[in-house]
Parts: structure tokens; sequence; C-alpha cells
């Protein structure tokens, strides 16, 4: 469940370090909960039209909460949800090179048991130009990063929900 149905492709678009990238969706994200970018450098010496990505290769570049501020119990709560389009921006120290990008938006209504959190995702490929001399990581493995159990794959939102925890490891700082 590295890319879902979006894998492989033959299109690569070139962005440079530091710009946004957007990702639209075919419908709206019905759903609240998180939406977060993974980002995984293709070896040199592997054509990105064909490379798996398998083991800890996948760094975390971005994330939208779950839940934003003002907390209430209408939409504004939900960053993501009703939107048709959400982006990020590639980070400004990332190397220069070719890279898949995945998108994963983790729907929450029912993930107050356990598996009840719902998946989403998709993979677009990309080169880095004017990228810069950062080690991106922690690198986790796609699948093995996120466990049934994790605090942001097992929650609810009743109580209205002060706080989320997204799965997976921490966003890279950049450096």
């Amino acid at each position: 469940m590295r890319c879902f149905q979006n894998r492989p492709g033959t299109g690569t678009a070139t962005v440079a370090a530091g710009d946004t990238l957007g990702f639209v969706a075919a419908a709206s994200i019905s759903h609240f909960g998180p939406v977060q970018f993974y980002m995984a450098k293709v070896p040199d010496s592997a054509d990105i039209n064909t490379w798996e990505a398998a083991g800890n290769v996948w760094f975390k570049a971005a994330s939208i909460s779950a839940v934003g501020s003002p907390l209430t119990s209408g939409e504004s709560t939900w960053p993501a949800y009703q939107k048709s389009q959400v982006e990020f921006q590639i980070p400004k120290n990332v190397p220069s090179g070719k890279y898949l990008v995945r998108v994963e938006s983790i729907a929450l209504h029912q993930a107050s048991s356990v598996g009840g959190a719902q998946m989403y995702l998709s993979c677009a490929q990309v080169e880095v130009i004017g990228g810069g001399s950062g080690k991106p990581g922690p690198l986790v493995a796609f699948p093995g990063a996120y466990n049934a159990n994790d605090p942001g794959l097992r929650w609810s939102y009743y109580p209205i929900a002060t706080s989320y925890t997204a799965p997976g490891p921490a966003v890279w700082n950049g450096n």
C-alpha cells in the first residue's frame, strides 16, 4: 500500500525546492482527518517509472493536522475536510533529484476502534531542482510505518478533540 492504484506512472513533474506542490482530488475529501505528505528519493541508478520504493526510504515532508483552531463541533475544526485540493511546500533543503511523493488522507470517522481509520492515498513523480544538502529523515517503510494501535489511527472525536498526534514519524525539520 505504498501508492495505491496510481502507480506506476509515466509522467514526472519538475519542481524547485521550496515550491508548493498541490494534489487535486477527483472528489473533495469527505471525511475528517489528517493529510500527510511523504517523499522517497529515487536512487540515481533506478528508473522512476518502475522503482518500487520498498524499505525505509520515505520521509514525512509535511502534514495537515486532523484538528485546527478554534476547536468547535463545526467543519472549521477539520482543516482538510471538504477540500478538493491540498498542497505542501517542498522542503527548501531537500537534495535535488527524482522523488516519489505520497499524499495520504486518513479518515478518522470510525477510528475509535482498532482498524477503523481509513487510508486514501496516491503518489506522484517529481524531479526536484535547486535543492540543498539536507539529510531527510527519519526514514520509514510502507507498509510498516504505522501500527493499527498508533494514537493517530485509533482516535475519537467525542468529546471534541483538543489535540491530535499524527501517525508515523515527525515531519523532517529540513536539516
